[in-house]
């Protein structure tokens, strides 16, 4: 058989293709009602982000009955090297499972789901680490997602023009895959490439840990692989840009054997990794997600009724799931392919089987308000200041700002202050990662009043950045109408009410705030055989908590502020050619 053949097979094992989302019912099998009656299936979703791995026991309604995290090792050898250990990440795995299922009828735990950064694992032919590192570190065996190394490599991937590009909005980002393979390969040839065995996307690697099984996530493949759903590998690509040795073996080193999200893998979880992990033996563990697509899995397919929203009535393809941490997704689906500029896609049943998948970014957006903040002259008198109101830096600002606005709106307090946030590239829709950051409005003022606003007009610029992504996607084809937040930023509630004042949409908030988690644990859930379909399990265990509706007044403001924001990179754009110019 194959590759095409598996993804196929198995995604119609998983869904039949293009279904609509059910609306959600009760009674199905052991599916309890609600109610004070304890559900009979637990499932486990675990989350590997940039910083840290997440655990989450989940029941068949969706709610979280236990949570624990674990900090990761990173190691940033030189500007823009960012690696980790794949080893010190599955130790961190088995701490946070372990801690969540104490206490548990380890019975009732049907499956497990992975979901991680798109981050690149390199083993030798014995599935042991190999250094990503001229120090030969072989325990630092992790190329980042965030890593940006291969910059010379992705411009020469991207000057190929090779008809795989058109699937990653007709540029291939610095934070995939194949520049970074091309780097090691040129770079650390004797010590990591001659000896590679298995590359793998750390979601996959995960499950690979889990059940010794090679097989890889079409998420993972499609999105940052130029793996195609319907035509499998291209070997041309490869050999255009002189990677053509991955070929060999019918591509064993980075997938041969592909599967859908939901799907089941083997026998499941293997006896090693149960006692690892401190879960039943032989438990379901599914295809894994990438983490953001994990969110959008956990937040876009939620039962809307009752909510005055307009998307009440529209298909899933009108609601935008955002993801927001270190940095932001921005997922739209349609039923067919819709080709973005700049935007990644679309990528067929990359999120939810049977749609295409429009993915907008920006790079490092919660790490770009930590670096506003404390990089502030004020910053250790907010600090003090928090700690003895035992609040949170975020919470303490967003307090300070309420009181310094007087009786003005409180975003009209950066009438004179504008930033472009692209201090680390832009990754959607111009697609240029030589873009830099910008502030305008700067005085000589050094107090924590001059920090609020400029906290405030970092979160303000990132929400046009949104817009921004919003617009494209739009022009391209896209109807969209509703923002569905999930990750850590959504749990800010001034991050939340810009974005929805400066989009003009609503913002719909998930009744559990750990949504990456939820959809880890509604790929288990789909593994176990519980659920009919992964849409099944989307609409029964996502639920909407709270709606946040623009303010509809403070429009005019947010046109003009986002004319200025559109300026700013022009200007950008008019500098760099003075400069270059003879």
């Amino acid at each position: 058989m194959d590759i095409q053949t598996h993804v196929l097979t198995h995604m119609q094992q998983v869904l039949p293709l293009a279904e609509p989302l059910p609306s959600p019912v009760h009674g199905r099998g052991t599916m309890m009602s609600g109610g004070d009656q304890e559900p009979d299936h637990y499932y486990v979703g675990i989350d590997v982000g940039t910083g840290s791995v997440r655990a989450a026991l989940v029941d068949q309604r969706g709610v979280l009955l236990a949570f624990a995290e674990q900090p990761i090792k990173k190691w940033e050898p030189q500007f823009n090297h960012h690696e980790q250990s794949s080893e010190d990440i599955w130790a961190a795995c088995c701490r946070v499972t372990k801690e969540i299922v104490q206490g548990i009828d380890a019975h009732r735990i049907r499956g497990l789901g992975f979901d991680a950064t798109c981050s690149l694992v390199v083993l030798d032919k014995e599935f042991h680490p190999l250094p990503v590192n001229r120090e030969g570190d072989s325990s630092r065996n992790i190329i980042m997602w965030l890593d940006h190394r291969a910059v010379s490599q992705v411009h020469r991937i991207n000057e190929t023009k090779h008809s795989v590009l058109q699937y990653v909005g007709g540029v291939m980002s610095v934070e995939m895959q194949a520049p970074k393979l091309l780097w090691l390969k040129e770079n650390l040839r004797e010590i990591c490439w001659d000896k590679a065995g298995h590359f793998f996307d750390l979601p996959d690697f995960l499950s690979w840990k889990a059940t010794g099984v090679t097989a890889r996530s079409l998420c993972s493949l499609v999105c940052k692989w130029t793996y195609s759903a319907e035509k499998g590998w291209d070997d041309s690509f490869w050999k255009m840009i002189g990677l053509e040795d991955l070929i060999g073996d019918n591509y064993n080193k980075i997938g041969n054997l592909v599967l859908p999200p939901g799907a089941s893998l083997g026998s499941g979880l293997i006896p090693e990794a149960a006692r690892e992990l401190g879960l039943p033996s032989g438990i379901a563990v599914a295809a894994s997600l990438i983490d953001a697509h994990a969110g959008g899995l956990g937040v876009i397919g939620a039962d809307v009724r009752g909510h005055g929203l307009t998307c009440e009535g529209q298909p899933v393809t009108s609601r935008l799931a955002v993801i927001c941490g270190t940095s932001s997704c921005h997922m739209g689906i349609s039923k067919d392919p819709i080709f973005v500029p700049g935007v990644w896609g679309p990528y067929f049943s990359a999120m939810v089987p049977g749609f295409w998948l429009n993915e907008g970014g920006q790079s490092v957006t919660g790490k770009l308000i930590d670096h506003m903040v404390q990089s502030h002259p004020a910053f250790p008198e907010l600090q003090a200041k928090a700690t003895a109101r035992c609040q949170s830096i975020y919470a303490y600002l967003n307090s300070h700002l309420d009181l310094i606005k007087k009786a003005q709106p409180v975003g009209f307090l950066t009438v004179d202050l504008h930033v472009w946030p692209d201090f680390h590239g832009n990754r959607s829709p111009l697609a240029d990662l030589t873009l830099k950051g910008m502030v305008t409005g700067l005085t000589l003022s050094r107090d924590l009043d001059d920090l609020a606003v400029l906290y405030l007009a970092t979160i303000q610029a990132i929400a046009f950045g949104t817009r921004f992504i919003i617009e494209t996607m739009e022009a391209a084809g896209h109807s969209l109408s509703t923002l569905f937040l999930c990750g850590g930023l959504s749990k800010n509630p001034l991050f939340v009410q810009m974005h929805a004042d400066i989009t003009g949409m609503p913002v719909v908030l998930s009744q559990e705030v750990e949504s990456v988690l939820v959809g880890a644990a509604i790929l288990g859930a789909c593994a176990s055989g519980d659920f009919a379909s992964v849409q099944e399990a989307m609409a029964r265990m996502s639920k909407v908590g709270k709606v946040v509706f623009p303010e509809r007044a403070d429009k005019k403001y947010y046109d003009k502020k986002y004319q200025v924001f559109l300026r700013m990179v022009e200007h950008q754009k008019e500098y760099s050619a003075i400069m270059n110019g003879s």
